[in-house]
């Protein structure tokens, strides 16, 4: 797998296209599934077929999703996650972009802090069910914040390293959920 370099997502069309929850949910489940249409992703997500092709479109134009001319016809299309998409996308600091853009990047975070919840509420159901796909770790450090950017940097590069395409990946690889967060433990 080659290095990339981090891309910046300080383009607010393309913060806003990723700041809708539907929108969101399905590039999740192209990730996670592979290619659907529109039809498919309406019943998945209770949505009407017109509803989701245009979500799919916002997607597109983003160059986040791409169509598979070779598998569409007529009405029918099919959509999957661009390989050309950022895989390491970093979002901005608020002071990164202008004022009245700063609402897009507060909601993008409160929507994946909703989806995060979700997750972490699966957890103890998941590590039930089988502890060796679902683990957890939970820690208290000390560092100084260029300790902390180069921990960051250095989990970035263990999580790509350990993060083929769908293509490249193994047989017996399974789609995993992996969050990391960090926050002042003395505030």
């Amino acid at each position: 797998m080659k290095d990339e370099e981090p891309f910046l997502l300080t383009d607010p069309d393309r913060l806003k296209a990723l700041a809708h929850p539907m929108r969101r949910r399905m590039l999740t489940h192209l990730s996670v599934h592979g290619p659907a249409t529109s039809t498919t992703l309406g019943e998945l997500l209770g949505a009407k077929t017109g509803t989701t092709s245009y979500h799919l479109r916002q997607l597109e134009k983003y160059g986040f999703i791409e169509e598979i001319p070779e598998r569409s016809s007529g009405r029918e299309r099919w959509w999957r996650r661009s390989p050309d998409a950022p895989r390491d996308m970093r979002l901005p600091t608020p002071d990164q972009l202008a004022p009245e853009n700063r609402a897009v990047l507060e909601e993008f975070h409160r929507i994946g802090y909703e989806e995060d919840r979700v997750l972490f509420d699966r957890f103890p159901d998941a590590y039930r069910a089988d502890p060796a796909w679902a683990r957890g770790s939970r820690a208290l450090a000390r560092m100084t914040k260029e300790e902390l950017e180069r921990f960051y940097e250095d989990y970035i590069a263990l999580l790509n390293r350990y993060s083929p395409s769908a293509d490249d990946a193994s047989p017996e690889a399974r789609p995993v959920y992996i969050r990391l967060f960090t926050l002042p433990a003395d505030d």
